[in-house]
């Protein structure tokens, strides 16, 4: 009877604890040994949650192979990004929150996703904004990538690479998150939103070129331009170069002007909100290709942002590990870290390597036994820079630990 219950019990452990686990935990793709460009470590190394939230370490390089960028002098770097995706999305019944240049959210294999722009409009005048499809297309490569100033790689259309695009027979599937935590699906969904099966369809989008546009003298929302604010004819500059080109009719295509809609889909068959990425009928990338103007929900601060996306995890996170990964090739009892240089002088890099364990605490302690620095919230996979500069010369004991592991190294501060 004791056994019967105590297997109950744990049956029953299992399947909240599988319950609680949700696409947006389980879509990631996650890998902490296989490189990709750069010999950089590529897609997700870490998931962590709680309740509220899901906490995704990567390096923002794909695994799939990446590049030539024709004209792009830039090159992908390890972004050490750790973004948050709340697990309780909710819809923006106030106003709503533009979808800005930078990452908008982030596909299931840790690389950035951006909107349908570049960074520039014509003359400078903040309307006539180029459409990076565009502007900036032959500078993508197979996959329709390519990085940004700084390193970061990411896509502003659907990303070829990651999903079958060729697939008009099966729902897509998840392949990825925008940043008001609603999942964005690939380019096939189903043709009834009210429940889960039956036909599939290829979501269209409801923006349209404005064909009878003649001259760039008036925005979409019908505003008058003075001579001087007109876009460059379309004679000279064909219709789809720029955002103001496209303006949206409600029931034209599938999807709302987010580029989404409440639907049933096979992760979510009690309904949720989902973006979808859109392609045409010759699976070319189709405005407004991800995420629309607007996001649907509410946006949660920490991603967005010149320095968004370096988020710290709160103690308490749970790692969850995929089945596909394999407990093997995470270290579950040993941490493993690169701590340089050493000696240091105002500044002590440190990089955890993965493990199947987080929010570490890091101290320093002198040959008396002090404490001189601490340091909480350290996450694997993410390259921290500690700042040393007020601790005085000497040798120190290096403290890396939390309620599960521990691990120390010699760390020499040279003044």
């Amino acid at each position: 009877m004791t056994k019967k219950l105590s297997l109950f019990l744990i049956t029953g452990i299992i399947a909240c604890q599988a319950k609680a686990q949700g696409p947006e935990i389980t879509s990631w793709i996650q890998n902490v040994t296989a490189k990709g460009y750069g010999g950089i470590v590529s897609n997700v190394q870490l998931v962590q949650y709680n309740t509220t939230d899901v906490y995704v370490s990567a390096s923002c390089i794909p695994g799939y192979s990446i590049g030539p960028w024709i004209g792009d002098p830039n090159i992908p770097a390890n972004m050490n990004f750790v973004y948050k995706i709340t697990r309780n999305p909710a819809p923006n019944t106030g106003t709503l929150t533009k979808v800005g240049l930078g990452h908008v959210g982030v596909w299931k294999n840790g690389v950035s996703i951006f909107n349908s722009l570049d960074a520039n409009s014509y003359g400078g005048l903040g309307y006539w904004n180029q459409n990076a499809y565009v502007f900036e297309g032959s500078s993508f490569d197979n996959c329709l990538g390519h990085p940004a100033p700084g390193g970061e790689y990411h896509h502003h259309v659907s990303p070829k690479c990651l999903y079958d695009i060729t697939d008009g027979t099966h729902h897509s599937p998840i392949i990825g998150y925008a940043f008001d935590g609603y999942p964005i699906y690939g380019a096939y969904g189903y043709a009834d939103t009210s429940t889960t099966g039956g036909t599939v369809k290829r979501m269209n989008s409801s923006f349209q070129l404005r064909t009878t546009m003649v001259h760039r003298d008036t925005l979409p929302d019908g505003t008058v331009l003075s001579p001087a604010d007109y876009g460059p004819d379309v004679s000279v500059t064909p219709l789809g170069s720029y955002q103001e080109d496209y303006t949206f009719i409600a029931g034209s295509g599938d999807l709302d002007v987010h580029n989404g809609r409440w639907c049933h889909t096979p992760e979510y068959p009690a309904g949720t909100y989902a973006y979808f990425v859109t392609i045409d009928a010759s699976l070319a990338p189709q405005y407004p290709y991800t995420i629309g103007l607007t996001y649907y929900g509410i946006v949660q601060p920490g991603n967005t942002g010149p320095m968004g996306g370096h988020n710290t995890p709160p103690g308490g996170t749970t790692v969850y590990v995929s089945p596909s990964l394999g407990v093997a090739e995470v270290n579950t009892k040993q941490i493993s870290a690169e701590v340089f240089p050493n000696p240091a002088n105002n500044y002590l890099n440190l990089f955890i390597q993965p493990i199947a364990s987080s929010n570490f605490i890091v101290t320093l302690t002198d040959d008396a036994g002090r404490t001189v620095f601490t340091q909480n919230n350290i996450q694997p996979t993410i390259l921290y820079s500690l700042n040393v500069s007020n601790i005085p010369a000497g040798m120190y004991i290096m403290t890396i630990k939390n309620e599960v592991v521990s691990y120390t190294e010699k760390v020499v501060i040279a003044k």
